[in-house]
C-alpha cells in the first residue's frame, strides 16, 4: 500500500485545514488508518485513527472537538478536518494504514505510512 499525505500549509490560529491521504496499492484490504504527527524535536504521536467501515473512530485528547477523521473507500480516500487550530498544532502530519484494522493510537501497529505533509500554525 502507498500512501501519500497532502493539503498541509501556514494558517493562523483558529483557522482550519483539511488534509488528505490517498491510497494506492492493495486497497482492497479492510485496514484501518490513523494519522500521527511529529513536531520539530518531539516524540511522533497519535491524533485520530478510524476503522475501514468509519463505525468506529479515536482521536488524542488534545484534538477532541477539533478534528475530524473520515473516509471514502470508493475512492481509497482518508481525511482529517482540522478546525480551530492552534500553534501547538504545527506538526508533520503522516497517515498511515493497520492492515489487521485495528484502529489503535499504537504506531506500532501501523505497517504502511506516507511520507508526511507539514502544518504550520502561525499569525
Amino acid at each position: 500500500v502507498q500512501l501519500q499525505a497532502s493539503g498541509g500549509g501556514l494558517v493562523r490560529p483558529g483557522g482550519s485545514l483539511r488534509l488528505s491521504c490517498a491510497a494506492s496499492g492493495r486497497t482492497g484490504l479492510r485496514y484501518a488508518t490513523g494519522w500521527f504527527r511529529q513536531a520539530p524535536g518531539k516524540e511522533r504521536e497519535f491524533v485520530a485513527s478510524i476503522t475501514w467501515g468509519g463505525g468506529n473512530s479515536a482521536y488524542a485528547d488534545s484534538v477532541k472537538g477539533r478534528f475530524a477523521i473520515s473516509r471514502d473507500n470508493a475512492n481509497d480516500m482518508v481525511y482529517l478536518q482540522m478546525n480551530s487550530l492552534k500553534t501547538e498544532d504545527t506538526a508533520v502530519y503522516y497517515c498511515a494504514v493497520s492492515p489487521s484494522g485495528s484502529y489503535s493510537q499504537d504506531h506500532r501497529f501501523y505497517a504502511y505510512w506516507g511520507q508526511g505533509t507539514l502544518v504550520t500554525v502561525s499569525s
